[in-house]
C-alpha cells in the first residue's frame, strides 16, 4: 500500500473496528445482562400546541377586527344615506316651491333612498371589495395586513357609491346637504300680507296700484212719530259714492333665510260724491256735495319671521308685526262743513270739505300667516289683531277757521282673519281664491262709546292670479268684491314685484 495516505486508510479502519465490536457482543455468554444505553427523550408536543393556540387567537383577533371594520363601514354607509336623504328632502322642497311659484306641470320624481345600499347594489363598474374572514395562513401578520388593506378600500367604495348617489340627486355640493331655505311655496297674492319670504340678501321692489269703489245709501229720519206709521219731520235720503286710488311703493329685503323686513309708502287719491234730497220739503232736485283729497298716506313698516321648516303636507308658520304711522292727513285735520258746532245744532252739511288720506291713529298689528301645501294646491290664511293707540286733546277744524275740541279719541281695534287656496296652472301662471274679514270695534271719546257708534264687519271675497314673466319679474292682479254693506263694492289691485 505504498503511496496510500492517512485520510484514505481512516474510514477503512473505522469500519473494521465497528465490526469487531459487533461480533464480540454477539458472542457474549447467556445470563449476562447488557447495560442499556441511555436514549434521548422524545420531542414534546407543547411547542406545537402553543403555535396552534396562537394561530387561533390570531384568527379570532382578525375576525374581531374585521367585524369592527364592517361595523364602521355600516356606520359610514348610514351617514352617507342620511346625507343623501337630506339632499332628497331639499330637492323635493325646491321642486315643490317651483311647482307652486312657476307651475311645473310634472314634479321631478326622486328615487326613494329609505334603505341603506348594500354591496350587491353597487354597479359592477365601481371599484369595491367584499371584506370577509382572513385567508387561512400560518403567518398572522399577513392576515392582519390583509384586513388593514381591505377596510380602507371598502370604505372608499362606500364613499364613492354615496357620492355618486348624491350627484344623481342634486347638483349641489356632494357629501353635504345644501342649506335649503325651506321657503314656503309661492301663491298668487290676494291679501295684504304675502306668505313667501324674500331670500337672504335679495331686494324686492313692488310698485302697486289699487282702485276701489263703494256706494252706500243712508236714510235719516229727523223728527218724531205719533204712532209708528206717522212721522212728523223730515226724511233725509243720502247716497254716498266714493272712489279711491292708492299707488304704493313697497320694498322688501331678506335679512336671513327666515326673516325679512318691509316698508310701504302709499300715495292716496280719494273722491266722494254725496247725493241727498230732503223729502217733504218741496225740493225737486238732488243736492250734490263733492269732496276730494290726495297726498301721502300712512307709512307702514313690517317684519316677518318664519317659525318652522315646513314641507310637503307640513304647514309653514310665519309670524309678523306691522307698525302703521299717521303720516297721512287725518279726519281731524281737514275742514268740516259747519258754521257752528257740528255735534249739536248743525247748520252745515256736517261733511268734510277735504277727504283724509290717513287713519289719524298710530297702530301696531301682530299676526301669523300659515301655508299648507297639499299637492296640487296650497291652502293659506292669517290671523291678526290691530290695536289703535289713543290720541289725547284732539280738536277738529270747522268752517270759518274755528276749532272744536273733542277730547281723547280712541278708534276701535280690528280683528282680522282670512283664508284662501292657490293653484298653479302651468309653469308661469297661478290663481288664488280667498275670503278676508275684519271686525272693527266701536270708537270711544273720553273713555265712553261715541253715540251712534256700532261694531262694523267688513267681508271681502277675493280672486287673484299671477303671471311670471321671468325669474325676476311677475304680475299679480287681485279682484275683491264686498259681501257686507260696509265693505267697498269693488277693489282691483295690480302688483309688479321686481327682484334684485
Amino acid at each position: 500500500m505504498k503511496g496510500t495516505s492517512l485520510i484514505e486508510v481512516a474510514p477503512l479502519a473505522l469500519a473494521v473496528g465497528l465490526g469487531v465490536v459487533g461480533q464480540a457482543r454477539a458472542q457474549e455468554p447467556l445470563g449476562v445482562i447488557p447495560i442499556p444505553v441511555a436514549e434521548s427523550p422524545p420531542v414534546p408536543l407543547q411547542p406545537y400546541e402553543i403555535t396552534a393556540d396562537a394561530r387561533l387567537d390570531t384568527l379570532q383577533r382578525q375576525l374581531n377586527e374585521q367585524t369592527q371594520r364592517l361595523e364602521e363601514m355600516r356606520a359610514l354607509i348610514q351617514a352617507q344615506e342620511q346625507q343623501i336623504f337630506n339632499l332628497q328632502n331639499a330637492l323635493n322642497e325646491e321642486v315643490l316651491a317651483n311647482a307652486r311659484a312657476r307651475g311645473a306641470p310634472t314634479p321631478v320624481i326622486v328615487p326613494s333612498l329609505n334603505q341603506a345600499p348594500t354591496f350587491r347594489d353597487v354597479p359592477p363598474s365601481q371599484p369595491y371589495i367584499v371584506v370577509g374572514p382572513a385567508p387561512p395562513s400560518q403567518d398572522a401578520q399577513a392576515g392582519q395586513a390583509y384586513a388593514q388593506s381591505a377596510a380602507p378600500q371598502a370604505r372608499q367604495a362606500a364613499q364613492s357609491q354615496g357620492a355618486q348617489n348624491a350627484q344623481a340627486q342634486s347638483p349641489e355640493r356632494v357629501g353635504q346637504a345644501p342649506e335649503s331655505d325651506s321657503r314656503p311655496p309661492e301663491v298668487a297674492q290676494i291679501f295684504d300680507q304675502p306668505g313667501v319670504l324674500t331670500p337672504k340678501g335679495k331686494l324686492v321692489v313692488e310698485p302697486s296700484l289699487q282702485y276701489g269703489y263703494s256706494a252706500n245709501d243712508r236714510v235719516a229720519l229727523v223728527g218724531y212719530t205719533i204712532i209708528p206709521a206717522i212721522l212728523i219731520g223730515l226724511i233725509d235720503v243720502r247716497q254716498v259714492k266714493t272712489t279711491t286710488a292708492v299707488a304704493t311703493l313697497t320694498g322688501r329685503y331678506g335679512v336671513s333665510r327666515r326673516m325679512e323686513v318691509e316698508a310701504k309708502l302709499p300715495y292716496v287719491y280719494i273722491h266722494s260724491d254725496t247725493v241727498s234730497r230732503e223729502i217733504f220739503t218741496g225740493s225737486a232736485q238732488d243736492r250734490v256735495f263733492n269732496a276730494r283729497g290726495n297726498g301721502i298716506g300712512d307709512v307702514e313698516i313690517t317684519g316677518r319671521y318664519q317659525l318652522n321648516r315646513g314641507g310637503t303636507d307640513k304647514p309653514f308658520y310665519i309670524a309678523w308685526l306691522r307698525y302703521k304711522s299717521r303720516t297721512g292727513k287725518d279726519l281731524f285735520e281737514v275742514t268740516t262743513d259747519c258754521v257752528t258746532r257740528c255735534v249739536a245744532n248743525t247748520t252745515g252739511t256736517g261733511l268734510p270739505l277735504d277727504l283724509p288720506t290717513g287713519s289719524g291713529f298710530n297702530a301696531v298689528q301682530p299676526g301669523i300667516t300659515w301655508l299648507y301645501p297639499s299637492d296640487p294646491v296650497v291652502f293659506f290664511g292669517s290671523l291678526s289683531y290691530l290695536h289703535n293707540f289713543k290720541r289725547s286733546d284732539v280738536s277738529r277744524r270747522v268752517l270759518g277757521g274755528q276749532t272744536e275740541f273733542l277730547g281723547d279719541i280712541k278708534a276701535g281695534d280690528i280683528l282680522g282673519f282670512n283664508v284662501g287656496m292657490g293653484l298653479a296652472l302651468n309653469e308661469k301662471a297661478a290663481i288664488s281664491i280667498g275670503y278676508d274679514q275684519s271686525i272693527v270695534g266701536k270708537t270711544k271719546q273720553d273713555g265712553q262709546e261715541v253715540a251712534g257708534a256700532v261694531r262694523t264687519t267688513l267681508g271681502t271675497l277675493l280672486l287673484g292670479g299671477t303671471y311670471r314673466f321671468s325669474d325676476r319679474t311677475s304680475l299679480n292682479v287681485a279682484l275683491g268684491v264686498g259681501v257686507t254693506r260696509d265693505t267697498p263694492d269693488l277693489t282691483l289691485t295690480a302688483r309688479l314685484p321686481i327682484s334684485f
